[in-house]
């Protein structure tokens, strides 16, 4: 084959969702609003950090905005299943965006409370846990199953665009018109998603049956994921790292403050390092076709040794190149674990089965933002860090295929590699 047909070839699987219209207006509309995500991220950090000095507080406060993500999002999953996601996702936008314009509206009048921050927190997690398993269930009807993995991989891609634009947004806003401009800004951002979504060709999405209300639907969305290992397993791993190893708007302002004794503008400089790599990360995985839990469990061994090395770095300079490798295994990480969940999900549990997702990657922070919060405070930043390292090492431990399930020596790869993983998009 000629290298211009190869060079053609490849580009066309890095970019193999981007050809359905409607995908790219979906991604268009979210990632103008996922920029606006990462500049309230950097903004409340550092609100809360400005307006109590104390890291435990600042978990606490984090943990109160995702605490409804734990609690309401097995609930949520089942709506997501009943009813349509593109409608359930234009209900969360609206509510979000009106969280976020009266919290940007009470730091700029001067009455900003803690307690305020903790009260918009709750509803902004209740809008979030509905927000959640509706986006990532929608992005299979947008694109249809064949392009899945392509489309989880570009998604979570440009989510840590995001992260890198975001940040650098805040930094400079922060410095010259305040913090309040930030939840303004993030706001404005939701009306991009809505536009999105009513632009949509309704007719060529690929949307499940609605389920239909019956008693017991939850547990048995709970049965059929418990049953299926490429399910059950991912989420476990997901909980684990999700728990201790995500909490990086707990342990990157901390580890800027207190262990580099630098200013507001070192947080968003490593959550932008953080997001480069994940950006280059995620360009890398766009050509990797393979998912599963032995490709995850690999990942999760490379991210605790990303996460010690942030752990030890000497100097802010090391940290930042530390965080640009623990972007890279985020991004493989995250991408892996939801497009195998994806793949093994059956249409009419797609939204339980990703509310389960949720919980393990977002409904995990209430439980870990706290205990991250704390260890950094009452020990040092670096050991908060450690501790996510050793909760990858965990999760890869749960990845581990038993013996007694291993194929022989010299077994056919096929035996090995789930059909659903390779080449989606050329069946």
């Amino acid at each position: 084959m000629p290298a211009t047909s190869k060079t053609s070839n490849r580009l066309h699987q890095l970019g193999a969702a981007l050809t359905v219209r409607n995908f790219r207006r979906y991604v268009s509309g979210q990632s103008l609003s996922l920029i606006g995500t990462w500049v309230e991220t950097v903004a409340q950090g550092l609100l809360v950090l400005h307006l109590t000095h104390s890291g435990a507080l600042l978990g606490l406060t984090t943990a109160t905005r995702y605490a409804p993500v734990l609690l309401l999002s097995p609930y949520a999953g089942l709506l997501v299943d009943r009813f349509s996601k593109r409608r359930v996702l234009l209900v969360t936008q609206f509510g979000l965006g009106a969280v976020s314009l009266l919290l940007g509206v009470a730091v700029l009048t001067d009455r900003v409370a803690l307690w305020q921050v903790f009260v918009l927190g709750v509803a902004f997690g209740t809008f979030s846990a509905l927000d959640n398993p509706a986006r990532q269930a929608f992005v299979s009807e947008v694109v249809g199953p064949a392009l899945v993995r392509n489309a989880v991989t570009l998604n979570s891609t440009l989510v840590n665009v995001a992260r890198v634009i975001g940040p650098t947004i805040a930094a400079l806003l922060v410095g010259s018109a305040g913090i309040g401009w930030c939840f303004v800004i993030n706001a404005a951002s939701f009306l991009a998603v809505i536009a999105s979504l009513l632009a949509l060709d309704t007719g060529k999405l690929h949307p499940a049956v609605p389920v239909p209300r019956g008693r017991g639907q939850l547990r048995a969305g709970w049965r059929y994921a418990a049953g299926v290992p490429d399910i059950i397993r991912p989420v476990v791993m997901m909980a684990l790292v999700g728990t201790f190893a995500f909490e990086f708007e707990v342990s990157f302002p901390l580890l800027a403050h207190d262990t580099f004794g630098a200013g507001d503008d070192a947080y968003g400089w490593l959550l932008g390092s953080f997001g480069l790599g994940a950006v280059a990360g995620g360009i890398y995985a766009l050509g990797q076709e393979r998912t599963g839990v032995p490709r995850l469990r690999r990942i999760a061994i490379g991210y605790a040794t990303a996460m010690g090395l942030l752990a030890v770095a000497p100097t802010l300079a090391a940290a930042f190149g530390a965080c640009f490798l623990v972007g890279v295994a985020t991004i493989f990480f995250l991408s892996t674990g939801n497009a195998t969940v994806q793949l093994a999900s059956n249409s009419r549990y797609r939204g339980r089965v990703m509310a389960l997702w949720s919980i393990a990657l977002v409904g995990s922070t209430p439980i870990g933002a706290p205990i991250i919060g704390a260890v950094s405070q009452g020990l040092d930043p670096r050991v908060g860090v450690g501790l996510g390292a050793l909760s990858c090492l965990a999760a890869a431990a749960v990845g581990r295929t038993p013996r007694a399930q291993r194929p022989p020596r010299g077994a056919a790869a096929t035996m090995t590699a789930p059909a659903p993983t390779r080449r989606p998009w050329r069946r």
